[in-house]
């Protein structure tokens, strides 16, 4: 597999990564899907950020929800169906300043390195969201924590919850879940915000949003599938101070401290913006080498949801094929 030269890889395999397989298989490119992104996602697992949400309830076509994992299982068996092949683990190096573009994977499943060359590639390695770094935190996440209120919000019908953060992502997100929960905490470790003057006074007018400043959350406390608390230690002026706060029972920490895009392969070779994500051109999908694609969240850091990537998804496998028709593969 490593010594031929694909017509198009394919790096990730989340709901962009997958439906450009779909749309790339069902054009006859035959194209490798590469599972795990590249190695700023810390993972080799596939399905992207799905996998960590427990039921999807706003994906078109399924009116009674489906669970992350079963949706992504059903977006790779489709692209199976139409030819696509998957290798497993992740991208810990690429040059696409020559062509063919190469790019070394690494399965640490296995402790194997692969080198693929092809003619096409297609990055949709996500972004990922970052984390408090406290234990509970992964063990309850789908269930009590989560990083998106558009995905997950409507699960606390009529509960409390806590968002951390202090820039536009948590103060968006603290006046979406108004909409649901009885209350809704905003918790910041500075006073100061980087929020924009107008999202932070939308909150701060919100009746149901209280703010608790100088602090950061220390610990979650729960049992297995749900959490009822979260305690709080004082920074600043504040410091050594601790508050927990009841939220339960079953309340929810919705984590709003950013994302990271996972294109560290393509420092210095493809264009970025200074946060990281990639540049796209004219609304298309073509970044500044020719012949690279991006789709989802490594180019698009305000919508981050599963069907804007699944349609971005199909607009880099349409511009690939036509690449490669220009081209003459």
């Amino acid at each position: 597999m490593g010594e031929a030269v694909h017509k198009v890889v394919i790096l990730g395999s989340g709901p962009a990564g997958l439906t450009a397989a779909i749309y790339a298989a069902r054009a006859n490119l035959a194209p490798l899907v590469v599972e795990g992104g590249d190695v700023s996602s810390k993972t080799d697992l596939p399905g992207g950020q799905l996998m960590l949400t427990t039921e999807v309830e706003n994906f078109p076509g399924f009116p009674e929800g489906i669970m992350g994992p079963e949706l992504m299982e059903r977006f790779r068996k489709q692209a199976e169906r139409f030819g696509a092949q998957f290798v497993p683990g992740r991208a810990v190096s690429a040059n696409v300043r020559e062509r063919p573009f190469t790019l070394e994977l690494h399965d640490t499943m296995q402790d194997t390195r692969t080198t693929l060359r092809c003619h096409a590639l297609i990055v949709a390695t996500g972004a990922s969201a970052k984390y408090l770094g406290i234990e509970p935190e992964r063990r309850l996440l789908g269930h009590g924590v989560t990083t998106c209120a558009t995905c997950d919000g409507a699960f606390f019908r009529g509960k409390q919850v806590v968002v951390v953060g202090g820039g536009d992502s948590a103060m968006e997100e603290a006046n979406f879940l108004t909409r649901y929960a009885s209350k809704v905490y905003v918790v910041h470790r500075r006073e100061g915000f980087r929020a924009s003057k107008i999202m932070l006074e939308r909150a701060q007018n919100n009746p149901k949003v209280e703010f608790k400043l100088n602090r950061t959350v220390k610990d979650i406390v729960g049992g297995e599938r749900y959490l009822d608390a979260v305690v709080l230690e004082g920074t600043g002026p504040d410091a050594g101070k601790e508050e927990r706060l009841e939220i339960g029972p079953a309340g929810g920490l919705f984590v709003a401290i950013g994302h990271s895009p996972n294109g560290e392969i393509f420092a210095g070779q493809l264009d970025m913006h200074d946060t990281g994500y990639l540049k796209t051109l004219d609304g298309t999908s073509r970044t500044s080498v020719e012949g690279v694609f991006a789709g989802g969240d490594i180019h698009d850091s305000h919508y981050r949801q599963a069907i804007t990537a699944s349609g971005a998804g199909c607009k880099a496998a349409i511009d690939a094929e036509r690449w490669l028709e220009a081209q003459g593969l």
